[in-house]
């Protein structure tokens, strides 16, 4: 029986973290509703995470929003959802 519990937790956690690591890595939403014809360019987001002090190291475009791998001031390691209408960062990881 306890060998059961323990697979069955290990499997629970598995589980969790699989489903989170999804919801992260797309939000979950979409940043926008708006069509793609109003979106900037990548670089236009680019330069706007920049100008907000970060140092953009890959960016895409995915699932209607920007997604920007980029390193904050202090040198750490951030992924940032940016909105492709306006180029507002709407969450971080």
């Amino acid at each position: 029986m306890r060998k059961f519990v323990i697979v069955a937790t290990a499997f629970a956690a598995v589980g969790t973290l699989a489903a989170t690591t999804a919801q992260a890595a797309s939000l979950g939403r979409p940043c926008t509703t708006a069509p793609e014809a109003q979106w900037l360019s990548l670089d236009t987001l680019r330069a706007r995470v920049e100008a907000a002090g970060y140092r953009v190291q890959r960016a895409k475009l995915k699932a209607a929003c920007g997604e920007i791998y980029a390193l904050d001031r202090n040198g750490a390691r951030v992924e940032l959802f940016v909105d492709p209408t306006s180029g507002q960062i709407v969450a971080t990881q």
